[in-house]
């Protein structure tokens, strides 16, 4: 049955009572008299054919069809609130979620996130960090930032920057390198991503040796086993400025490998809102602009 006005006082009457298990209690809350609330709760009835409260001696019980429609109605009075809150000063604050590897949030976006804000007080970035392994649609994402080349079933995306990556170390271990050929001869961390140090031998010129050992999903995490001196570590070097300049990571050579650039993902299904297109339009951007 199609209804062309939505009952909201008549369902607002219901939700309270049925919190409570009290018309009287619920009347309290809205202001109003007992009577009105019983006489909106009659109407909500009379509109469902249905009766949605036992009356108790001492106050309610719901009936089977009052215990289905309270978690839709209060999950729709709890969206409106939600949506309500999001006003402010005139503005409405949209969300804009946004999924990332976490070396691109620490080692590039964290820093710059201070000039999006200021310019953009009423957009909310909601970050979530991974390993590059994302679902946008599971995870009900508006954008993520992968490493890669660009190319994700179902998706569009827009390039950001290149990321070489290099051999790096911590400085007791570099100590001992007379040259990029003593590398066979360490312990090379390994990624997930299996094919990162036959690139990297094979741009040095040198073979690579089969390479054994533990494998790390992030490399914040090969980072901290490069820094503690369990290993060398092949890290997109750029992203770990802050380590390099501390001197707590080391670049014992400067050969690097290009394997792939951080790119801006999104569904190819997603409608664009206002606080994405702006999200976008600052992030490729300030990219350019570093890249130039």
């Amino acid at each position: 049955m199609i209804r062309s006005t939505l009952p909201l006082n008549s369902l607002r009457a219901f939700e309270a009572a049925a919190r409570h298990l009290s018309f009287t209690l619920a009347s309290q809350e809205l202001c109003v008299t007992q009577a009105a609330v019983s006489h909106q709760v009659k109407s909500l009835e009379q509109l469902l054919g249905v009766r949605l409260f036992r009356r108790l001696p001492r106050g309610l019980a719901l009936t089977d069809e009052g215990q289905a429609l309270v978690p839709v109605v209060t999950r729709s009075f709890d969206a409106i609130q939600t949506t309500l809150d999001r006003f402010v000063d005139g503005h409405f604050r949209e969300v804009v979620t946004i999924g990332m590897v976490g070396t691109f949030a620490t080692g590039w976006l964290l820093a710059r996130l201070p000039a999006f804000q200021d310019a953009h007080p009423y957009i909310d970035l909601r970050i979530l960090t991974n390993n590059n392994r994302v679902d946008i649609a599971g995870e009900g994402l508006d954008f993520a930032i992968r490493f890669g080349d660009g190319s994700w079933t179902g998706t569009d995306s827009l390039p950001l920057f290149s990321a070489p990556l290099s051999p790096v170390c911590s400085p007791a271990v570099a100590a001992h390198l007379g040259g990029p050929g003593d590398l066979p001869g360490e312990v090379l961390l390994r990624s997930y991503r299996a094919d990162e140090w036959a690139s990297w031998f094979q741009a040095a010129n040198i073979p690579c040796p089969v390479i054994r050992g533990t494998v790390f999903d992030s490399s914040l995490a090969l980072a901290e086993a490069a820094r503690q001196g369990v290993g060398i570590a092949l890290l997109p070097v750029r992203l770990f400025f802050r380590e390099l300049d501390r001197g707590t990571l080391v670049q014992p050579f400067p050969i690097e490998v290009d394997v792939g650039a951080y790119w801006l993902t999104w569904l190819k299904s997603r409608r664009e809102t206002t606080g994405m297109a702006i999200f976008r339009d600052w992030l490729v951007g300030r990219a350019a602009e570093e890249r130039s």
